[in-house]
């Protein structure tokens, strides 16, 4: 299944080179609030991400500079839409719980509030504009972050400044999400999407295989115990060494050459 450009709906998708893509939230008369159009086209799109071999890293972005995502479309929650903002092999959006090995790259212009915040801490890596406002504000209405927002911050941010914003419900600036780690890369308003496909172009160079177990070792290993971890790590590595880009890498050294990465 091949990546489909989409240029209209609550979701855009476009291939922006041979490898990387972006994807455009797109409702801006609603501050991309999440409604359960965007939560269905934003789960086919991953799946066909995926599935698209020439496709290595996915870029997740913006239509409007002032606001990234506002969260849960209220008034579908007032509809009785609300279990149509999740979907359910991928939780909320339709994305934040997907199963993916593809990096995707979050590119954060305005605001990042509420389930837009989930959105962005389930990428694998942020890049920030200094306009950039994060924020689970769950607390002020009743409500906790249970899109991930809670489990996945609490990993990012060390423990105090994390409980800060999970207790006040307060914003954190673009420029504070750098300085604490949340964020990868800062930059004025208007570039962060130049910025993700910088970032995107960079991973692009490596073995995207070796790309992929890296980073889903990464992931599963947070919180483990070192003897876990290594078992998950060889765990990977072991799945690595079957495949035509592990014998790749080594050989384009040898031969003083840049490696031809097949994916496969």
């Amino acid at each position: 299944m091949a990546l489909e450009a989409i240029t209209e709906g609550p979701v855009l998708c476009e291939q922006l080179n041979e490898h990387v893509a972006m994807v455009t939230l797109n409702r801006p008369e609603k501050r991309n609030a999440v409604s359960p159009e965007l939560a269905s086209a934003l789960e086919r799109i991953v799946e066909a991400a995926e599935n698209d071999p020439q496709i290595r890293v996915m870029i997740l972005t913006s239509c409007d500079d002032r606001v990234f995502c506002a969260g849960a479309d209220l008034g579908a929650v007032a509809a009785g839409n609300a279990e149509g903002l999740e979907t359910s092999r991928s939780g909320f959006g339709g994305f934040v719980y997907s199963t993916r090995m593809k990096p995707w790259i979050a590119a954060v212009e305005g605001i990042a509030v509420a389930g837009g915040m989930e959105l962005a801490l389930a990428c694998d890596m942020i890049v920030v504009s200094e306009n950039a406002r994060f924020g689970l504000p769950e607390v002020k209405r009743g409500l906790i972050a249970g899109a991930g927002g809670i489990h996945r911050i609490a990993s990012a941010l060390p423990r105090n400044v994390a409980n800060e914003l999970l207790a006040t419900g307060e914003n954190m600036t673009g420029v504070d999400a750098l300085r604490w780690g949340l964020a990868n890369r800062l930059t004025v308003p208007g570039e962060t999407a130049a910025e993700a496909l910088k970032l995107a172009n960079a991973v692009v160079e490596n073995s995207p295989l070796a790309v992929q177990r890296t980073l889903a070792a990464a992931r599963e290993s947070v919180g483990e115990p070192d003897g876990a971890g290594r078992a998950l790590v060889a765990r990977h590595l072991n799945a690595l060494r079957k495949t035509e880009d592990f014998r790749e890498g080594p050989r384009a050294f040898v031969e003083k050459r840049a490696p031809v990465w097949k994916g496969r």
